[in-house]
């Protein structure tokens, strides 16, 4: 009796994940909630752990391939030929009815503890695994098949072309690589089964099929050995990054937002000369904590907080024929990650102190870098501020977060020359942008809001008021 686990919704409404690492194998034991998996999805990393206690069967997706939610992902009960076995001798409706009773039992063990999984009538579609043998959907059509492919017609062919001994013991039907690897190979007009493998796994690395390209090309001789060192040497240079994931996300995100809404773009200078001596009185003094990280982003934060607090009509939205104005703050920090841009939000930032404050941005941003920011940290923002100081940047114009009315843009400190009365003096500088949602908010309100936010960086203690 076996059991079938397939790709769980994981709470957020997905409707794929990539399969990113696999932390059992064939043959393990393994218990109620134990990790299986992690998996990547359109807006952070999560780990899948097991419904249910029992011993492996087989994997049934490779790592590096994208899937749809539904899809069975891990059989238990039994290995893998047995389990293909059953529904070869005893048909579909059969398969059907010993899956039930499985299912059942994992509910029993208590293990039921992801949204979305458990049977979903979808093992009957399941597709074909990558590098799967085929007797078993071939066994019912015609049972003489598979004894014909029982025999060893494969191996006794592979002594003939004694070009891929190395390679051929790992998968004797198709070469374990990943999709990127296949794409790459392919790119280079590398045969995969031509590759010795170096994987940990037995599969096929990016770097081996660099090696067999440039085996490939290297003894080419004749009028053609330009033209074909040329073409190899350029797909060499090149790097092709998968279009999914969080960068496919934020990139339908920042089209509907860019089409949807009239953005509209204010800028300022601002002298923050107070503000940064703020800040280094606060890391000098670890007034805020030993282990709290102060740095002049907390204060922009701060002083956005207070700004909307004064202008609350830049913390709306627009939902159908209602301008949503909202009394609290999701105060969004576009953060750049290894996995793409996110924006996790600090709730209720306009209730916390500096140093309540300051651990929400440290926690968020840790989170952020780790890859593994809930769904819920990046629901729910109100309005969105984006360092772009951080890179060297001054100024820019942001793209407005979908759901919100405005982004503020935070650009480098630099010292420049400023006039202080009558006389020019050297001060610590920044440019602050604000992008608004035009349909929402008029150009008085986001001027109103810019100029505030500037007058509490120019002058913190503005904000104890």
């Amino acid at each position: 009796m076996s059991f079938e686990f397939p790709l769980p919704d994981v709470g957020e409404g997905l409707t794929e994940a990539d399969i990113v690492a696999w932390k059992v194998a064939p043959g393990d034991n393994v218990t109620v909630n134990q990790i299986l998996v992690e998996i990547e999805t359109a807006k952070s990393l999560v780990e899948l752990p097991s419904p249910q206690a029992g011993t492996v069967g087989a994997l049934l997706v490779e790592e590096g391939q994208t899937i749809e939610v539904g899809t069975p992902i891990i059989r238990f009960g039994g290995d893998d030929s047995s389990a293909e076995a059953a529904p070869a001798s005893a048909g579909a409706p059969t398969s059907d009815s010993a899956e039930k009773p499985s299912d059942e039992a994992g509910d029993a063990d208590g293990g039921a503890t992801l949204v979305g999984y458990g049977a979903k009538e979808t093992s009957s579609k399941r597709r074909p695994r990558k590098g799967a043998s085929v007797p078993a959907p071939a066994a019912p059509a015609a049972p003489a098949a598979p004894a014909a492919e029982a025999t060893p017609p494969a191996p006794a062919a592979a002594p003939a072309t004694p070009a891929q001994p190395a390679s051929a013991p790992a998968s004797p039907s198709k070469p374990l690589a990943k999709p990127p690897v296949r794409k790459l190979a392919k790119d280079l007009g590398v045969e995969l089964s031509q590759v010795t493998p170096t994987g940990p796994r037995g599969e096929v690395t990016r770097d081996d099929v660099h090696a067999a390209a440039n085996q490939t090309t290297a003894p080419t001789a004749g009028a053609t050995a330009p033209a074909a060192a040329s073409a190899s040497d350029q797909g060499a240079l090149e790097e092709r990054i998968p279009f999914k994931g969080v960068t496919k996300m934020m990139a339908k995100a920042m089209v509907d937002s860019a089409f949807t809404m009239p953005h509209v773009t204010e800028f300022l200078d601002v002298d923050v000369t107070e503000t940064m001596a703020m800040v280094r009185r606060l890391k000098s003094t670890k007034f805020l904590g030993e282990d709290v990280k102060v740095s002049p982003l907390l204060i922009v934060a701060k002083a956005v907080a207070w700004a909307v607090g004064r202008n609350p009509r830049i913390n709306s939205c627009l939902e159908g024929d209602d301008i949503v104005v909202k009394k609290y703050v999701n105060l969004g920090i576009a953060a750049a990650t290894p996995r793409g841009l996110i924006v996790p939000n600090i709730k209720n930032a306009q209730a916390m102190g500096l140093g309540e404050l300051a651990q929400g941005i440290q926690d968020l941003t840790a989170m952020a870098r780790s890859g593994k920011t809930p769904p819920a940290d990046q629901a729910g923002g109100t309005i969105t501020i984006t360092n772009v100081g951080v890179f060297g940047v001054d100024a820019g114009t942001p793209i407005i977060n979908p759901g919100e009315a405005a982004i503020l843009a935070f650009g480098q400190v630099r010292k420049k020359p400023w006039v202080v009365g009558d006389e020019i003096v050297p001060r610590e500088i920044t440019t602050l942008s604000v992008s608004a949602d035009h349909r929402v908010v008029d150009g008085e309100i986001i001027s109103k809001f810019l100029a505030d936010v500037g007058r509490g960086l120019e002058d913190p203690t503005l904000m104890l008021a």
